[in-house]
């Protein structure tokens, strides 16, 4: 095939041409209440052909039958050619040959089907066991393994395998007209050893859907909040990952006149990082889907506006350097500029000392939904405590933070020394989930507007 591509791309007329090809194997178990809703098993295979004419713009073809590449490059060069815009231009980015292969301890594809749906079963049946006050479930496995190749006209040749598999579960519990719903889940770039033995985990949902069923709603106000981890990560993706995408700032006059390079958004303690080099995280990969290297991107350093993310296109349009994150849902869509993982860095103070001086605040856990306008936002935590004299206290329910970005990033004061990472990120910029990953450490922040009773 690596032939075929690279005679497909030799007898290009456009000024840069690129091809992605992807075979992807996919299996799926769901089941939803007692039922099993899904169990399927997909190969999907497609390509991708990108030319640029620097003086029209980009022409795209999709398909699926790979038997003609040239004839491909043709239609997505006449498509190219047809528009009249403003001329584009490509950062240079280094040409590179690599093949990056992966082994896994327990292969998911040689694991039977039978044996996928037992598992969600088992799991399943601890949900819907564990109290009748949960009336519905749903608990899903599923797996994925795709092998990538890219080439360039440039000369750059890279094939990747990716995999990932993933296993979920949601409660839904209700009581005298009250329901309440609870979930998580894992989702790693590994082998069918990391979705075994979750037992726990899907009683410690259960739970928590019953527990919220008796827990008061917090009463509106302005408190010091503590967000975990996960709801920190989260935030930090979709209230200010976002807005740090080239694309969207270079469109976006609001946003060029907010996201100024050496702007001060927060004390020296903030450091916001954007980062696909990591080994086994979901956003990981070595190189984007425009044959970039992916690396460390610092967002934010010591409180101060540093960086921002692109694409080859959006780096010459700013005159700034290449960050890979170009990146593509699957081989139906071209590259746009997306995170890969994106955390707070860790900072020194403990868990402990972040709550003892707290008189009274909220304890804010994981993330149940929210949404963004520009610099505001609202977000509702999944479940929170209230901390009461420096102890967390009872549990409290329909915690929503709202305000504005730069308000609340100036507002952090603590950032704790326990940086993790969320398991089950996907990001639906543009063309649905995309694999990422968020991470944070305990963050504390003053003074902020949770809405409630």
């Amino acid at each position: 095939m690596n032939e075929k591509t690279q005679a497909a791309l030799r007898a290009s007329k456009a000024d840069y041409t690129e091809i992605r090809l992807e075979e992807r194997e996919s299996t799926r178990v769901v089941y939803r209440g007692q039922d099993l809703e899904t169990a399927s098993a997909v190969i999907d295979r497609g390509g991708i052909v990108r030319c640029l004419v620097k003086e029209g713009g980009w022409g795209v073809a999709t398909f699926n039958d790979l038997t003609d590449l040239p004839h491909r490059v043709q239609q997505a060069y006449e498509g190219a050619r047809a528009i009249q815009g403003e001329p584009v231009e490509l950062a240079p980015t280094p040409v590179s040959e690599d093949a990056i292969a992966v082994e896994l301890s327990r292969d998911f594809r040689a694991i039977s089907m039978e044996e996928k749906r037992a598992l969600a079963e088992e799991y399943n049946q601890i949900l819907l066991g564990f109290d009748p006050r949960i009336v519905d479930t749903q608990t899903a496995y599923v797996d994925t393994f795709s092998r990538v190749t890219f080439a360039s006209s440039e000369g750059t040749l890279i094939e990747e395998e990716r995999p990932n598999v993933t296993t979920f579960f949601m409660a839904v519990a209700r009581e005298n007209g009250n329901v309440q719903r609870a979930f998580d889940g894992v989702s790693k770039v590994a082998g069918y050893e990391v979705v075994v033995g979750h037992h726990a985990l899907a009683e410690t949902v259960a739970r928590r859907a019953v527990d919220l069923l008796s827990a008061p709603r917090v009463k509106g106000g302005r408190y010091t909040v503590i967000c975990n981890p996960r709801l920190a990560g989260t935030f930090v993706h979709e209230a200010f990952g976002h807005l740090s995408e080239a694309d969207f700032v270079y469109a976006n006059p609001q946003a060029k006149e907010m996201m100024v390079l050496g702007r001060r958004f927060g004390k020296d303690i903030l450091t916001i990082v954007d980062d696909g080099s990591l080994p086994g995280l979901r956003g990981s990969h070595k190189y984007d889907d425009e044959g970039t290297p992916t690396r460390r991107n610092e967002l934010v350093k010591n409180g101060v506006l540093v960086g921002r993310l692109h694409s080859r296109e959006t780096a010459a349009k700013l005159g700034e350097a290449v960050t890979g994150n170009a990146r593509a849902t699957g081989y139906r869509y071209p590259p746009i500029v997306r995170m890969t993982n994106t955390f707070i860095e860790q900072g020194e103070t403990s868990f402990e000392d972040m709550i003892r001086d707290i008189d009274l605040g909220i304890y804010a856990c994981n993330a149940f939904g929210g949404q963004t306008a520009l610099e505001n936002f609202s977000f509702s935590s999944a479940y929170a405590y209230m901390i009461r004299d420096g102890q967390i206290a009872e549990m409290v329910r329909d915690v929503i933070l709202a305000g504005n970005l730069f308000t609340t990033l100036a507002s952090i004061d603590a950032v704790g020394d326990d940086l993790a990472f969320e398991e089950l990120g996907s990001c639906g910029k543009g063309q649905g989930g995309l694999p990422v990953s968020t991470g944070s450490p305990h963050i504390r922040i003053r003074d902020v507007v949770i809405g409630g009773e």
